[in-house]
């Protein structure tokens, strides 16, 4: 429940306007340095951070369904897996995709297949409720392209029922139009070894008992088409069918005379990137796929290389009680650096041991190897940084952008070994830059809107175009080292953004849920580089933000937004996106107002003694609409960052030190991103 100032224990409503103000933040001041102490005690003993990454049932159906696969439906995973799938089954029957969202049929059909895999019977009660929401729902022939898959896997539907996925495309060159190098990252990680998945078919039977044909409105054998044909006679959907039409249709008469090299030079693909990586681009779904082909090329489960993959996936698991839970990958370079910068709000000396700790370990993070990226963007030397513990080969925009802007606000700049490294993250995001202006998460130019087309993309993440969030973050990261705006890139990249502000003000989130994700890190990023915040566009944005406050002072979006864009800006409060809402006003000179005062209200009567924050909605978004995410770390770090920004910014004029001993210093200069000097020229 939210706390005013005249509800504050000691506080006298009653006081003279100064006293009110120094009791305000000095209130402000202890819980920063609550949530500072707190943070600091999670940190590990290395120097770095990670909470866990949380997303829906998908992960521990396919990890039982991947077991079931290879033979081990008798793991003694198998029941604690099911018993976390039962714990989050809905009361229609269903699964979704997020908290709070409808039964969606895929996440569905993948958990009640793994249930039946675990031993539970179509006749149990909870059983027939699913069954009866997935056919309800389009029954199992409605399910994405990645499901058909694990079905075809284990028997329950052929495989001309799946997209084909021909390993030959790994043979094009990169000039040609259609090549796996024009696809996302996380598309190509999977697209190749599945490619090996599907030029094999391998197929394990399972018991009658474990068949899910109760799923199905028509027998699962019945022919179908591996997505849905458009209704207009000429369309690409329907072009693309009947070229997978064609490519069924060769392979069944054996016409694929480069089949066998394609599959060579696939698993050859796969292997090279074993090296500096926790598995295949380090998320779960390539993973699973690397443990498929393995068992295609006939390699044991005693094999090293095996036993390597499982282990990977082990490392992924989270036992609690008599549960089994599983994260899509870990994320450890991104849950340090925003520590980082919130130790840094929160007033920490960068001489402390936990920055010093912390900038060591990211510095030992740095990528100093060509990686895919290399394969279109020429004539830079490797650096930045990636996600998780180890994935060379896949370093990312947003987690180097966001490495810089700790290194920077930490006044790290001379450090022994951090120039160089921060001179080559800098020109290789300089090199990234897309052709329209703008940044994506992990390559250039990833933009051929007609590859959405094929029947393999239904995961709604076969491209990976420029996105207002990630561009706003690079300026942000920028603006530390000299760049603003009258400079080219900086230049080209605020185009970009002002040109895809919704009409209502706000603007789209892709990694962040959503328009409050996305309003809050545009602000900010503008801000950074010089822009002009009282100009209409900039004031839309601050009027769309106080719009969507709630009455209970903070602010919140479900998921919901990405398929009904009306539902921008609703949901229940939630710390970090209130946070993220306070940090974009801020940005934009709004800390003296009422929605931000009461926003900070919000978070300190929602403080918990530790220091964080509880909650329970995904904020963190993987592919728009299909998957999403819930860092547990953000209700920790981004609160922190909000008060100890608010408190700089009302306290300018003070100089407090609060019961709990945190100085607000009037020299200190507030952390706006303006007065950030570093000794790397901005044209560098």
């Amino acid at each position: 429940m939210t706390r005013s100032l005249a509800q504050t224990p000691g506080r006298v409503a009653e006081s003279d306007p100064d006293e009110r103000t120094v009791a305000w933040a000095e209130d402000v001041a202890a819980a920063v340095d609550r949530s500072r102490r707190g943070l600091v005690a999670r940190q590990r003993a290395d120097g770095h951070w990670v909470g866990e990454l949380e997303g829906d049932t998908i992960l521990e159906s396919e990890f039982i369904l991947l077991l079931a696969f290879l033979g081990r439906a008798d793991d003694p995973r198998i029941p604690p897996l099911a018993n976390y799938l039962l714990r989050h089954q809905l009361p229609c029957g269903g699964w979704a995709n997020y908290p709070g969202g409808p039964a969606e049929v895929s996440v569905s059909v993948k958990a009640y297949f793994a249930l039946k895999i675990a031993g539970f019977g179509a006749n149990e009660p909870f059983m027939a409720r699913a069954a009866e929401t997935i056919r309800a729902l389009g029954g199992a022939e409605a399910t994405n392209s990645f499901t058909r898959f694990y079905l075809a896997l284990l028997g329950q539907v052929p495989y001309a029922a799946c997209p084909s996925v021909p390993a030959e495309l790994i043979l094009l060159p990169r000039w040609f139009f259609f090549n796996i190098y024009a696809m996302s990252a996380w598309s190509r990680t999977i697209f190749v070894p599945l490619s090996v998945v599907d030029a094999h078919k391998p197929v394990t039977v399972l018991p009658e008992r474990m068949h899910v044909r109760e799923l199905f409105l028509q027998p699962p054998e019945t022919p179908r088409w591996p997505a849905k044909p458009t209704q207009a006679w000429f369309s690409w959907t329907n072009v693309f069918l009947g070229i997978d039409w064609v490519l069924k249709t060769v392979e069944r008469f054996r016409l694929m005379p480069l089949r066998r090299y394609a599959v060579r030079k696939a698993v050859a693909w796969m292997r090279e990137r074993y090296e500096e990586s926790d598995g295949i681009g380090a998320i779960f779904p390539p993973i699973v796929y690397n443990a498929v082909v393995l068992r295609c090329l006939g390699v044991s489960d005693d094999d090293p290389e095996m036993q390597w993959v499982m282990q990977q996936l082990a490392d992924l698991s989270i036992p609690q009680g008599d549960t089994l839970r599983l994260q899509p990958c870990l994320s450890p370079v991104w849950d340090t650096a925003l520590s980082l910068i919130g130790l840094e709000d929160a007033g920490e000396p960068t001489t402390s041991e936990p920055s010093t700790a912390a900038v060591r370990w990211l510095l030992d993070k740095e990528v100093r190897r060509e990686g895919d990226w290399s394969k279109t963007v020429r004539g830079v030397e490797p650096g930045g940084w990636f996600f998780e513990y180890r994935n060379a080969f896949y370093p990312d925009t947003d987690d180097t952008a966001m490495v810089l802007i700790a290194l920077a606000r930490g006044g790290q700049t001379t450090r022994e070994g951090c120039q160089p490294a921060m001179h080559r993250a800098l020109a290789w995001l300089l090199a990234m830059q897309n052709s329209d202006g703008g940044w994506a998460a992990f390559d250039k130019d990833i933009n051929r809107e007609i590859l959405t087309k094929v029947p393999f993309a239904d995961h709604n993440a076969m491209l990976d175009p420029s996105c207002p969030d990630i561009t706003a973050r690079v300026l942000e990261a920028l603006s530390h080292y000299g760049y603003r705006i009258g400079q080219p890139p900086v230049d080209r990249a605020v185009a970009f953004i002002l040109a895809r502000q919704e009409d209502d003000g706000s603007w789209f989130g892709r990694w962040g849920v959503n328009y409050v994700y996305g309003t809050w890190q545009v602000l900010v990023g503008l801000a950074a580089v010089g822009f002009d915040m009282s100009v209409p566009i900039a004031r839309r944005a601050v009027r769309w933000l106080k719009e969507a406050q709630n009455a209970d002072g903070g602010w919140g979006e479900s998921c919901l937004s990405y398929d009904d864009p009306s539902a921008a800006g609703q949901g229940p409060s939630t710390a970090s996106q209130t946070a993220w809402a306070l940090l974009g006003l801020l940005a934009a000179g709004e800390a003296e107002t009422p929605e931000v005062r009461a926003g900070v209200e919000y978070l300190l009567g929602t403080q918990h003694t530790d220091g964080g924050w509880t909650e329970e909605p995904f904020t963190g978004t993987g592919f728009p609409r299909v998957f999403y995410l819930k860092y547990h770390m953000y209700p920790v770090y981004f609160p922190l960052m909000a008060l100890g920004r608010y408190l700089r910014a009302v306290s300018c004029q003070l100089s407090v030190v609060s019961q709990s001993g945190y100085r607000i210093d009037p020299a200190h200069p507030t952390p706006s991103h303006k007065g950030t000097a570093t000794n790397i020229p901005a044209e560098h």
